[in-house]
């Protein structure tokens, strides 16, 4: 149904297009299909769709208020852009009637797909109820990970510590009990209620009658794209790696990277001139700032980027990149807010620094630093590192040692589940990510 309800919004964005465009076509005697105007209508339906999917819609709304404002701000931003190229063109490129009726059509339209979606999300959350065993912190921080953005939805409906689950009277059977009258349709097992003999015992009689079981590392794997931090040293080496084992991956996904970049040269050809025309007004000093950064396999290499901090204080990277950073120029700010800040990565990419999508690259200091208190740490540099990644779609940009911790989370879920696949879904909330205006 949330499929449905995306595959509706899209399908009802080329509808009001198309049909307004066509009606006005014959109410004024002219071919639609074999005028520029076809053209010029496909393009709006693009934009509205971009502009939808940029502010979340269907399925990143999570309440009424949040859905009328999105769809107005989706049907607003896309009639302001094409009406600008009008207006730079000099012609009337789409009739004002389509423009305008079409987006008239299509906030109610927007809304009522954002609701569905919505009861979707609601009635799925009902659907999967789990009960869980683990330990007061683990479920603390569980309920923490299950109130922001999951990939499944799931509710809590019980929770026991494995001593509580544990049958000190042997006809009494806790766990078999508490899953029953919550009506749950999933357990999940921390690593300590899985050593304990009685709590496995109860949970196969839960499994015989129906229930599903997943061991706690795996429920964040499948319901939060994440590998809970207890178990990564645990897990770091008892996965493939995509592009260590799978040549063919390795090679499709380098060929995809040298595709992206080689568009992106035309992005950075154009955003340079007015970089380099603002950087002498708001931003002066050079354009470009380089900073060597960690490869694959260890390798050190020099990463661009369009400098965004006063010259006296970007030559220095000892200290990590803050949120309102004081370093930060004005100027610097719109770009980094933008993400134009990392087109010349670009280069990188077609050096083979980079790929398109991996675990974001980090200073030489920071990753000795963090493979001296994690030993699993330097498993990330097996594969290229990315321009964006499974952890910057799914987490805030890190500043601290705790935020950098928590993404490597997310990343080790990537290195586990690499495919070309996630790669363009990786893509995919990366676009929704810039055109919400999500920047630090």
């Amino acid at each position: 149904m949330r499929r449905l309800a995306r595959a509706g919004l899209y399908a009802g964005t080329v509808v009001a297009v198309l049909g307004f465009s066509k009606f006005h076509a014959h109410a004024h005697g002219y071919d639609f299909t074999q005028s520029s105007r076809f053209l010029w209508a496909l393009g709006y339906v693009a934009l509205l769709g971009a502009t939808a999917y940029g502010v979340g819609l269907p399925d990143a709304t999570r309440t009424r208020r949040a859905a009328v404002f999105g769809s107005l701000a989706a049907v607003g931003a896309a009639v302001a852009g094409i009406s600008l190229v009008q207006l730079a063109g000099g012609a009337a490129l789409l009739p004002r009637a389509v423009v305008f009726g079409a987006a008239a059509v299509l906030v109610p339209w927007y809304v009522l797909c954002a609701r569905v979606a919505r009861d979707v999300r609601v009635r799925a959350e009902e659907r999967e109820r789990v009960v869980v065993v683990a330990e007061a912190h683990e479920v603390e921080n569980l309920y923490a990970e299950l109130d922001g953005v999951t990939e499944q939805h799931a509710l809590v409906v019980a929770i026991l510590t494995p001593d509580e689950a544990c049958s000190d009277d042997p006809p009494r059977q806790p766990l078999v009990d508490a899953a029953r009258r919550s009506r749950a349709t999933l357990v999940v097992l921390s690593r300590t209620a899985q050593a304990e003999e009685d709590i496995v015992a109860q949970t196969a009689q839960l499994h015989e009658s129906g229930l599903r079981v997943r061991t706690l590392s795996l429920f964040y794997e499948q319901w939060l794209g994440k590998l809970p931090v207890g178990e990564l040293e645990r897990v770091s080496l008892f996965f493939d790696v995509g592009e260590l084992h799978t040549p063919t991956y390795a090679r499709v996904k380098r060929l995809l990277d040298v595709v992206l970049a080689t568009i992106g040269l035309l992005f950075l050809a154009a955003v340079t001139p007015i970089v380099a025309v603002a950087n002498c007004f708001g931003n002066r000093g050079p354009l470009l700032f380089r900073q060597p950064r960690v490869g694959r396999n260890g390798v050190v290499f020099s990463m661009l980027k369009f400098r965004t901090m006063q010259v006296d204080q970007s030559r220095t990277y000892a200290d990590l990149t803050g949120v309102g950073d004081p370093r930060i120029t004005p100027f610097g700010r719109m770009l980094r807010r933008a993400h134009l800040d990392e087109l010349p990565q670009v280069l990188n990419v077609l050096r083979g620094d980079l790929s398109v999508v991996g675990p974001r690259p980090e200073q030489p200091h920071l990753v000795d630093e963090w493979s001296a208190k994690l030993p699993f740490y330097r498993l990330r540099h097996l594969v290229r590192p990315g321009l964006t990644g499974w952890a910057q779609v799914k987490y805030r940009y890190a500043g601290t040692e705790a935020e950098t911790l928590e993404k490597l989370q997310y990343e080790f879920f990537y290195l586990r589940r690499q495919s070309l696949g996630l790669d363009l879904r990786i893509i995919g909330r990366t676009v929704r990510s810039v055109l919400g205006g999500d920047g630090r």
